[in-house]
């Protein structure tokens, strides 16, 4: 898929996916939220700074973790994403935060301004996630943190069949390569090559538990990288594709739920050291 076309795919198909993000994935992806945080090892007064932020689940755990007198900045390709985003920070009175939407590509961040980068799932649908690295490498002081996480081997998501069952009905591949980060040692790879140091990469298996089809269903086709596609389906398509998708997570059906099984790649690195 050419970049600029990616890129608008992703903006557009987040901002629809927005509003139900939270209650279909939040309690999902809160072990990989976890471990990314206690991999960054926050201090009060740090600046961090959190790419493809979605609703904002890292950086408010990051903005109270580096309060009072530090801040966290989130970035979202996704308008309706920061939107939220920022009407949660409102609510839940977290002053020393702040949202804009931003192509992480392009970080309109100053050279050496941020003492932690966090990116949680989110480096998967960039077309050139290289640059995004080297962007975070730049905006990085010496001796700043990366914190990065990743869907793991396709073999080991049973959800990945939803791909080629909704590119099936498309006339491109909704996410090409998704799982390419996933391979071991790829991230890592790509981490010294922007310039980052003591990278050190990690495996967390999970498992992914619905209560039933209707869940499993909305969680993947309306909730994730997906809905733009979906938002374009007729009913019988959309059928079509519900039945595909339960037939293809179908060993890992637990009475009327299912537990699907599911890994993460969590990756920890440095920007070099100022020299002497």
């Amino acid at each position: 898929m050419e970049p600029r076309l990616q890129r608008r795919v992703q903006r557009y198909g987040w901002d629809l996916a927005a509003p139900g993000y939270e209650g279909l994935w939040g309690a999902q992806l809160a072990g990989v939220q976890a471990a990314l945080l206690a991999g960054a090892a926050l201090r009060p007064g740090e600046r961090v700074l959190d790419l493809a932020c979605g609703t904002g689940l890292v950086t408010l755990a990051a903005a109270r973790a580096v309060a009072p007198s530090g801040h966290a900045l989130g970035t979202d390709l996704s308008g309706e994403m920061v939107a939220l985003a920022a009407q949660r920070a409102q609510q839940q009175g977290v002053s020393n935060i702040g949202f804009t939407r931003m192509d992480a590509e392009q970080l309109a961040v100053a050279d050496d301004s941020v003492d932690v980068v966090l990116c949680s799932l989110g480096l998967m649908y960039v077309p050139e996630p290289q640059q995004v690295l080297s962007e975070a490498r730049r905006v990085l002081r010496p001796g700043g943190r990366l914190m990065v996480s990743v869907w793991g081997e396709r073999a080991r998501c049973g959800w990945a069949g939803l791909f080629g069952i909704v590119d099936a009905e498309v006339s491109s591949e909704v996410c090409p390569l998704f799982f390419r980060l996933g391979h071991p040692g790829a991230l890592a790879r790509l981490c010294a090559d922007a310039g980052l140091e003591s990278v050190e990469e990690r495996r967390l298996p999970c498992t992914l538990n619905y209560d039933d089809g209707g869940q499993a269903c909305d969680a993947a086709l309306t909730g994730g990288p997906v809905a733009l596609a979906w938002s374009r389906f007729t009913e019988a398509t959309r059928e079509r594709v519900r039945g595909r998708y339960l037939a293809s997570i179908a060993p890992w059906r637990v009475g009327s739920g299912y537990a699907v099984p599911a890994e993460f790649v969590v990756l920890a690195a440095r920007a070099p050291p100022r020299l002497a």
